[in-house]
């Protein structure tokens, strides 16, 4: 059965949920709905649909010039079975000590790595997106530099790729958190894949909203692989729960975004140790002073 996408940008939050309510109202209706920030700085953002029918070309057109949005670019999608595909293209990953593969590799794990099995699922996180790549590669840093992390919270885990490295190489406490249920579901059953079951403590919450967060705190290394506006209005909760000298670990940046992430948190206390690029991706490794 064929599906259809319907995207378009537009300027302003409140246009674009308004945008991306007034398509609910459409027939056929979507069945999937997206309103997102572009993150470029640019102010624009994208509202699209996803439809199980050939949607309705002269309403989505009226729609766009009612709210002012560019015209929807309408797409047919190929019958596709996308994790399928996606196992069949996802390469292992090697960043360091680590080795993050899919059960089709489990065949490749090279004897002097640390595996990390993570299957193409609903979570961000398997290592091959720079953001992820640059954390595990600012991990392994810190470990070869003979840093232990005792205490070690992954905030926006997805798959908790981070949170379960970490807990390969220390036997401290280990925490990871997600905002979407979703992702600390696929977390947990990571967890169960990699027979790390109790390992990795995985909740939700938003941002450290949570008591066992504020328990475990301070913290000695702190992950937080999401998006620049998350990361900036998260800097005085990192520097509340990171004790002196510890560490914070940053992605989810475009490289054009990563010094002003980097100078609020140093307007925080905390100061960039080392700062790296993959393709247009920024990872900030950080240090808390004072």
């Amino acid at each position: 059965m064929p599906t259809f996408t319907a995207l378009t940008t537009l300027t302003g939050k409140a246009p674009a949920e308004a945008l991306g309510a007034a398509m609910e109202r459409l027939t056929p209706e979507p069945t999937g709905l997206g309103v997102f920030e572009v993150e470029d700085g640019s102010g624009l953002w994208e509202v699209g649909g996803y439809f199980t029918e050939t949607p309705d070309e002269a309403g989505l057109a009226l729609l766009a010039t009612m709210f002012e949005a560019q015209s929807f670019v309408i797409s047919e999608l190929p019958e596709t079975d996308w994790v399928a595909h996606v196992r069949r293209e996802l390469a292992p990953v090697e960043a360091g000590r680590f080795f993050v593969y899919g059960s089709h590799d489990a065949d490749k794990l090279p004897a002097d790595r640390i595996p990390l099995l993570i299957e193409a699922a609903m979570a961000f996180g398997t290592g091959h997106h720079g953001t992820t790549l640059g954390c595990l590669k600012a991990l392994d840093k810190l470990i070869e530099d003979g840093f232990v992390g005792e205490k070690v919270a992954d905030i926006g885990c997805g798959t908790a790729v981070l949170a379960m490295a970490a807990a390969r190489v220390w036997d401290g406490q280990i925490l990871a958190s997600d905002i979407d249920q979703v992702a600390v579901d696929v977390a947990e059953a990571n967890l169960k894949a990699n027979d790390m079951e109790g390992r990795v403590h995985c909740l939700e919450a938003a941002g450290f909203d949570a008591p066992a967060l504020a328990e475990a705190a301070p913290f000695d290394l702190i992950f937080a692989n999401i998006l620049k506006g998350p990361l900036v209005a998260l800097a005085p909760d990192v520097a509340a729960h990171l004790r002196a000298d510890g560490y914070a670990i940053l992605s989810g940046l475009l490289n054009e975004q990563a010094d002003e992430v980097q100078a609020v948190y140093a307007q925080n206390g905390i100061n960039l140790v080392q700062r790296s690029e993959i393709g247009d991706w920024t990872t900030l490794l950080l240090q808390k002073t004072g």
